[in-house]
């Protein structure tokens, strides 16, 4: 392995500080022209997008094409069905792909990409819309497009000023902008993009409801009201889970006594034995609805520095429980 001299990381480490700087440069001022030159553009392609019947078609070549390989796939993860098309292979069977009621959306630096010029007045014959995003908005695919929006730089963060870099970083941030804007205006929610997203630790999280991690029945810990301390003891050990909830005989929880509460118990009095129940419980525990999100429990607990939850229906009546550890299983968290 080759090692570096002094100079030579000092010189990697400022043309990395370069780089970043360039390249956040470029996105800040889409940001600005976002505000004024590409404002009424940018609208004008949401509502083609909203308005789309058919699929989004993204399409580039080069780099432009790793683009918008990338900006095809979140429009399709934020519920808006779209692909990707090489432009070359679209010359030769892919267009027909493309129908009336899809929008084609162009990324090209220069806006004169030979394999998009080519295939662009066939798309705009078959009726769909063009969306370009150019840094030239003056080039062939702008003119020719229903919504063109400018997503020039200054220059590369390439020290030759060639590589593209910054171009490619302004065009992706440009269409991350054009999928989100897009989910917003659908009315995207977490439930939608669960089910885009099935495998992992994120479909995991957005679609595991509390009633899927819960112990309940038998597994869970209840214990009657007027039973007591040495009851809700051997509750808490038989279920494992360092508390037992407390109910009436109508089923409704009224407390909870967990370990914590056993101990402060006996450092108040040895003869604890002789203590009820309802002293000795922590009244009104935090609950939660079976239904809500797991992602939800454990937003509660870490809030409120809890490790156990007490699961119940509208009307406060016991249904189950659930701690860190059950969350910990489900791969929740």
């Amino acid at each position: 392995m080759a090692n570096l001299t002094t100079q030579q990381n000092q010189r990697a480490i400022e043309l990395a500080q370069e780089t970043l700087q360039i390249e956040g440069d470029a996105i800040l001022n889409l940001k600005k022209n976002l505000a004024n030159k590409n404002a009424e553009q940018f609208a004008h392609a949401i509502e083609l997008l909203l308005g789309c019947k058919g699929r989004i078609v993204v399409s580039g070549i080069g780099k432009s094409g790793h683009i918008g390989k990338k900006v095809a796939a979140t429009f399709a993860s934020t519920g808006s069905p779209a692909f990707f098309v090489h432009p070359a292979e679209a010359s030769h069977g892919d267009l027909g792909m493309v129908t009336q009621h899809d929008v084609f959306v162009a990324f090209s630096n220069s806006g004169e990409t030979s394999e998009l010029t080519a295939i662009v007045p066939i798309i705009k014959r078959t009726g769909a819309k063009l969306i370009a995003l150019t840094g030239n908005p003056s080039s062939s695919l702008a003119e020719l497009a229903d919504a063109h929006i400018n997503v020039g730089v200054e220059k590369e963060a390439c020290p030759l000023n060639l590589a593209p870099t910054a171009s490619t970083t302004a065009a992706l941030a440009m269409g991350d902008a054009l999928a989100v804007a897009l989910l917003d205006a659908q009315g995207f929610r977490p439930e939608d993009f669960a089910r885009s997203h099935p495998g992992g630790s994120l479909g995991r999280k957005l679609l595991t409801h509390v009633r899927d991690v819960m112990r309940s029945g038998e597994e869970s810990p209840r214990t009657n009201l007027d039973a007591s301390i040495t009851d809700a003891l051997l509750e808490i050990t038989a279920k494992r889970m360092g508390m037992t909830v407390i109910v009436d005989n109508n089923e409704k929880v009224v407390g909870i006594f967990t370990d914590g509460d056993l101990r402060r118990l006996i450092e108040k009095n040895n003869q604890f034995q002789n203590t009820s129940l309802k002293d000795a419980m922590t009244p009104n525990p935090r609950t939660i609805s079976p239904d809500v999100l797991a992602a939800e429990a454990v937003e509660m607990m870490e809030r409120h520095r809890i490790n156990q939850l007490v699961v119940a229906d509208a009307n406060g009546r016991l249904i189950g429980a659930l701690n860190l550890h059950d969350l910990f299983a489900a791969q929740v968290i």
